[in-house]
């Protein structure tokens, strides 16, 4: 049985139902993450030898995609679980790992920070040397499922080595840890998406993920690749839902002296252009995927792509399904209005499309990446 039978079962009877609910109210689809859990889809790319499905990077976007169809908000939440379960499965303990793989611990990362903004690899939170523990004090601008994750994947100044950043995995329910206000913002509204604070809280030194000091080449090495192509096929899920939406539409209203919208001409050719730019966004997916398996000379090149390429084909093409569909798009029964404000989050997530198109050129010049 393929991973994806049970997930479309879960779309079809949690999921999808509930979405518009969701966003409306703001709350946590802690139904659907329980749902997918108990499938086993949470320990999607755990490894089989702790329990884990076992399978990697091409069946997660598969999964991301599938679920922002219909509700992006959702798929955030499962994106940065994927994202910290990456790390988790190569540095954390044996115990979370298990956890993981057996659908009942959620994590997810912090690594937004005020003072750093999208340079999310240089945080300004720091880690205090206390014994065999650390005293972690930061401000996270922006955590997905702040307050309802198991886990978090959490970044810092380094300890005592050189380097921009040092990375731990804190347990949510650890004195200290804070989120000072709850998500009321205009897209994906249902992933309490939150600010988390620090003040002093003390964690075991066996945490830390990888090396002190390690953290920016764990970010860009081991998690940038996976992040970027599940951003992009959250923002791929939607541009399909949308467009599915909207041919819906315009194939079922007709005018009064007869015919349907499709049969305009200019619609028509509006979805085309939009059609086209979701492949594209597929297409290039499909080029990191397979550099990253094969270890490709373009694999770097085509990691800033991805995500950029896919949030910003999101922005056109959701505006897109909202120009062609009219005032009916602004119905929330159409389900469009929400992909539209959805669609808004990518491109300043970061790294930002402007920094990704930043690192990109500074690639093709043969410049630093960083200075």
């Amino acid at each position: 049985m393929s991973h994806l039978d049970p997930l479309e079962s879960i779309v079809d009877t949690v999921i999808a139902p509930r979405a518009a609910e969701l966003d409306r109210t703001a709350s946590f689809p802690r139904e659907a993450i329980d749902a997918l859990g108990q499938a086993g889809l949470l320990g999607l790319i755990s490894a089989t030898d702790v329990g884990g499905m076992g399978l990697g990077l091409a069946e997660a976007t598969q999964v991301v995609e599938r679920i922002a169809r219909d509700c992006p908000a959702t798929a955030m939440v499962v994106t940065m679980h994927y994202a910290g379960t990456t790390l988790v499965e190569k540095y954390g303990p044996e115990d979370v790992r298990r956890d993981i793989a057996a659908g009942r611990h959620l994590t997810t990362l912090a690594w937004s920070e005020s003072g750093s903004r999208s340079h999310f690899w240089a945080p300004v939170g720091t880690a205090t040397a206390d014994g065999d523990h650390v005293l972690l004090n930061a401000g996270k601008s922006m955590v997905t499922a702040a307050g309802e994750a198991d886990s978090y994947v959490w970044s810092s100044t380094p300890v005592a080595a050189e380097g921009a950043s040092t990375i731990w995995l804190v347990d949510r329910r650890l004195d200290g840890l804070g989120s000072p206000r709850p998500f009321d913002g205009l897209g994906l509204r249902a992933n309490a998406s939150a600010p988390v604070t620090a003040k002093d809280v003390r964690l075991p030194l066996a945490r830390r993920m990888g090396e002190d000091g390690q953290g920016q080449a764990i970010m860009f090495g081991d998690e940038l690749p996976t992040f970027v192509n599940l951003i992009a096929s959250v923002s791929i899920g939607l541009m399909e839902g949308a467009l599915q939406r909207a041919v819906k539409h315009v194939t079922a209203t007709g005018f009064a002296a007869g015919g349907t919208l499709a049969e305009l001409p200019t619609l028509r050719a509006q979805l085309a252009q939009a059609r086209n730019a979701v492949d594209q966004a597929k297409g290039i997916r499909a080029m990191a995927l397979a550099s990253i398996d094969g270890g490709a000379e373009d694999t770097f090149l085509r990691v800033l792509q991805v995500k950029a390429c896919a949030a910003e084909a999101a922005l056109s093409v959701t505006d897109t399904a909202m120009r062609v569909c009219g005032g009916a798009a602004f119905r929330k029964d159409v389900g469009i209005e929400r992909l539209f404000r959805d669609s808004r989050a990518a491109a300043i997530m970061a790294p930002t499309s402007d920094v990704l198109f930043d690192l990109t050129g500074r690639l093709m010049c043969g410049m630093p990446l960083m200075e």
